[in-house]
Formats: C-alpha cells, structure tokens, sequence
C-alpha cells in the first residue's frame, strides 16, 4: 500500500480486515492532511465511502421490509408523495430500485454541492424532476443515485424520522459505529479529500442525495457494519436485521446478464477464485472505497482512498488489494482455457461500437454518450478487445471465448459476455458492471463511429472557412482585388461564414462547459443554467447550418468551381454538426439533466 500510494500520487487510504466476527487488521496508510501532515488513523479519520453508503440504505428498506411496513413488490408510489410515472404499464418497486433496475435515465443537476447554501434537501432534488424511464422496470440494468435517493426518501415518509435520524438509531448505534453519519457538512475528523495528493486540498463533498453516497465513517465504523452483515444481522448484543432477513438480502438475485455476475437487494455479486463475494464500491471525485464479504468464510475486507490519484490509479489500487487478497488467502485451482470452435464467428458478431445502459436519452447530459461509446474489436486470432475494459497496465485486455458467447480475459479471471436474441447480439458486460450495467449496440444515429470522425472533419472545414475570411481580405486588399459578385453571393458568403464562426462557438462552448464539468461535478448546478441556455440558443443555428450552407451553394454555383467545391463541402460538413445538436438533445431540451 506505501508504494502503491506514492506511486498513484495518493494522500492517504484505510484498510479494514475482519473474520468471525473479530477485526484482525485496522491500519492507516499515509496523511488524512497533507499540508499538516496529519496521518490517517483506522479509528478517528472519517473517510467519503461514496455508494458504499447506499448498503446502508437497503438495510434501512430491508428493517422495514422486516416490519411489515415496506413490501419489495409493491409500487413505491404508495409510499411517496409525488409520482413516479409507469412505463409499458410497469411500475418501479423497491425491488427495482435496490436491484438497479427501475429504468431511470441518468441525472445529475444540483446533485453536487460546494457549499451549505446551494446544497438542496434530498426530498427537493427528488421532486424537481423525475428523470425519464427510458427501460421497462425489471429488464435493463442502469445503475441509478435516483433510485437509490428514492429509497432513502420512503424509508423516511415511512418511519417517520429524518433519514439522518433513522440510520442513526436503528443501524449506527446498535452497531456502535460512533463516527459514521449522513449529514451534509464537515464533521470532526474527516480527511481531507485530493485529486492528487501532490496538489491542492479538494472542498468537502456535499451531495444533495445523501443516502445514494453522502456518509462519512471511520474504518472501525465499516468494520463493525461489515461483522453485522457477516453475522447475519448481528453485532456482539445487538441486531439490525433477522437472520432470515440478512440472508435474503444477500442471497435473492436479479441476473439481467446470466451467467455474469448478479444484483442482490444492494449488494452485488464479485467473482475471484470461485468463492462467493459479495459487496459495493464507491466513488466521489476526490474519494474511492470499495467493501467485500467472502460470506461463507466470515471474511470482510474494506479500502478507502483520499485521493483520485494520476489517472485510474484509485480504482487500480483498490481492485489489485481485492485481488491480491483473495489470491493469496482464498487461492482457486488454475482456470482452463478451453480453444472453441465457435470463437472467431462469435466474436465476429460483437465487433462494434456499444453504448452504456446507464445513460442520458432525452436531456443535453445525452452528449456524453457519444463520447464514451464502447468499440469491440477482433484479434486475428478470434479473441476480443474491448477498448473501455483496460488492466493495470492501462493497456486493453484481451478476451478469449471459453463458453458460448462467455469469453474470459486473457491471463485473468474477469468475464465477459453477450446477450444474443435471434443471431443478434443485444447487450455485452462484464463481471465488475454486469449487476448494474450493460452495453447495449449503439443505434446507427448515434454511433460514435462514424459521427465523431464525420464531426471532427466538419469543424475543421469550418475553421478553414473562418480562418479564410480574414486571410482573403488581406491578401485581396494587398494585390489590389476587386471582384464583383451578385449581391445574394455576397450576402450567403457572408452568412455562411458567420454561421461556420458560430458552430465553432458552440462547439468550444460544449467542450468547456462538459469538461469543466467533469473536471468539478458541482459545476452541474443551477449557476450553469444561463450558459447552457445560451449554448442552446446556439445550437438553433447550428442546427439551421445545412440551410445556409445550401443557400450559399446555390448563390455561389456561378463563381467558380473551386468556390463551388467548397461550399459543396461545407454542406456536408453542416450535416453532422446538426445531427449532433439535434440527436443528442443540445438545443431545446430544457434546464433539467
């Protein structure tokens, strides 16, 4: 862990290893504050665990469950004040929301927070707008805050009490988790959170849907929350859940992408060595976490890292421990790697580009689809690349078929694997993200594969047309030029450069507004409302582009075929430009994402 950290440039980490109901190991691992060179310590610094906080959640609904008071197959609309609209006639139930599966596009608007004043209350996040179900409940998995909000909002309308409140008394004090709270603000001892731990500090975290991610606890606290769900639902003299209750919370699975990995109620399923693992991940911008149960041998074994690190390096470091672990004291006979017959034509099947079921569909947020696609290749050999899933060594990995349309990955462990209907593959995962996400074939209209090297090429033509404006009058005035052209070509050569500035505005718009964003996701709050709403005003004429550039076609046909030419090549340079705009929801999708 010492060599791990400095090397991925990371302030600081905990590691929490208990069995049988005991702690063996709760050791800190380098500075909770850099700049005081405060170390962390296992007890008393309180670390951002992310998702990791919605386990905590489910036990809440499953308490509940318990009680008589929630039912998992009932539409949640009977436990909210607000609605939430069925699609195909399907309602959501809590067994949806805890399984990932409810159909939920992806939202994020005011869900961060850089300070008290502008962090809004759960309840009101939930009711500012319902994202769209863009899947049927029970068939698609989408990993989803919402829903996870959701459930924390019904444990509350429920019980009676605050969220804050319940957890406090029905899980954190019986399981004498002293420091772990949900409230949205510095408590004492919590560590300081780094993009890298060469830099700056990073602000506390505040997230408007707190029972989707906003704890912070100690490595003790996730310690004894992790001996209770080992036992059963027990911790020393205390219980938060019926044995029956636990192990129907570990054991009932929703499998969208049989045979990989499944969703239980919270938890998901992991695979290492053919034991049975159980656990949740977690991640903010500065914080990364990651708690697994080996059920059958009493083992929990929890990580926490302040910092983001260099590039993947949090999520490198917190999935090689995981491994490492396992390996080492839950070792597995070696996997055969059996040659199919059917590999090459299977493989075949999958080359292309994929996109991620968790996603935005209707809202401007949509972007990012295209810019995060999934392109499967094939080796010469019959196996599989997929460009997105990289080892350690931040190179792709490598998939070799081992059952039909099951491959595994090349010198490891991790499948991979296909849903085909009728010779037609529908969706591809893995076993890290099968529980809650699945590829699914990107549309031809939104295929990154054509459309983003199509996109790129047409704002360089528009560059060129810009930066000629300026070059030509120079160069005009400086030789004496004058031409006389009809006025109507004179006027399209004018619009049509103007429209070509006009796209590139927006277009270095998008991009600094999604990468500011990305780099800060509070930057996806209501502040950004008027730029956004600017960039979309922009991207009406964006969208009027192939018009104009048609319209200076025509007015330009008698100048020339070089003038000619070029305007034939600014319209079809305007076509992509506006198929992005239009498809991907950048003008007149409204203030919510």
């Amino acid at each position: 862990m010492p060599y791990a950290l400095k090397r991925g440039d990371v302030a600081g980490a905990v590691v929490v290893v208990v069995k049988d109901g005991e702690v063996l190991l709760a050791k800190g691992y380098g500075y909770a504050d850099v700049a005081k060179q405060t170390p962390v310590d296992p007890s008393r610094t309180l670390f951002r665990p992310g998702s990791v906080s919605k386990l905590v959640t489910w036990t809440a609904v499953m308490q509940l469950v318990e009680a008589g008071r929630l039912d998992l197959d009932r539409d949640i609309n009977a436990y909210l004040d607000f609605r939430i609209p069925p699609r195909a006639g399907r309602p959501v139930t809590l067994r949806d929301l805890m399984t990932h599966s409810a159909g939920f596009e992806e939202g994020v608007r005011n869900m961060w927070s850089r300070d008290a004043a502008g962090l809004q209350s759960n309840e009101a996040w939930l009711k500012v707008w319902v994202p769209k179900r863009i899947y049927p409940s029970g068939e698609t998995p989408a990993y989803s805050n919402y829903g996870a909000a959701l459930a924390g909002y019904i444990v509350e309308r429920v019980s009676g009490r605050p969220f804050e409140d319940y957890v406090r008394a029905e899980i954190f004090r019986p399981l004498e988790m002293t420091t772990a709270t949900f409230v949205q603000s510095p408590p004492p001892g919590v560590s300081q959170g780094y993009m890298l731990a060469s830099g700056r500090a990073w602000r506390f975290e505040r997230l408007a849907p707190a029972p989707a991610g906003g704890m912070s606890a100690s490595g003790r606290d996730m310690a004894h929350f992790m001996i209770a769900h080992l036992q059963d639902g027990r911790y020393g003299g205390a219980r938060i859940l019926q044995a029956q209750t636990a192990q129907r919370m570990h054991g009932e699975a929703r499998r969208l992408m049989a045979p990989l990995n499944g969703m239980l109620l919270g938890f998901y399923e992991t695979q290492r060595n053919g034991r049975r693992i159980i656990g949740h991940g977690g991640d903010s911008q500065a914080f990364h976490s990651d708690l697994k149960l080996f059920l059958d041998d009493g083992v929990g074994l929890y990580v926490a890292l302040n910092s983001a690190g260099r590039p993947g390096a949090a999520r490198t470091i917190r999935n090689a421990l995981f491994e490492q672990f396992a390996d080492r004291y839950f070792p597995g006979p070696p996997l055969r790697e059996p040659v199919l017959p059917t590999a090459r034509a299977h493989a075949a099947m999958l080359a292309g580009t994929y996109e991620n079921s968790r996603r935005a569909e209707t809202t401007l947020l949509s972007i990012g689809t295209l810019f995060s696609q999934l392109r499967i290749s094939v080796t010469p050999d019959g196996s599989l690349v997929a460009d997105g899933f990289r080892g350690p060594n931040d190179q792709p990995k490598v998939w070799r078929e081992v059952a039909p349309f099951v491959w595994r990955e090349v010198g490891g462990q991790e499948r991979l694997a296909a849903k085909v209907e009728g010779r037609k593959v529908v969706a591809v995962s893995t076993d890290p993200i099968s529980p809650f996400m699945v590829y699914q074939p990107a549309p031809w209209w939104r295929s990154a594969a054509w459309l983003v090297p199509a996109l790129i090429a047409g704002l360089a033509v528009m560059a060129a047309t810009v930066l000629a404006w300026p070059t030509a009058a120079v160069l005009g005035r400086g030789r004496g030029v004058a031409t006389a052209r009809p006025r109507n070509a004179v006027a399209a050569r004018l619009a049509v450069r103007c429209w070509a500035a006009a796209t590139l505005a927006v277009a270095i718009g998008w991009a600094l507004v999604l990468d500011g964003a990305v780099r800060d996701l509070a930057e996806f709050s209501t502040p950004l409302d008027p730029w956004l709403a600017v960039l979309e005003i922009g991207g009406a004429v964006v969208v009027a582009g192939p018009l104009i550039a048609l319209w200076a076609l025509f007015a330009t046909w008698r100048s020339g075929w070089r003038r000619r030419a070029w305007a034939m090549l600014l319209v079809l340079a305007a076509v992509p430009a506006a198929w992005v705009v239009l498809v991907f929801r950048l003008v007149g999708a409204g203030p919510n994402y």
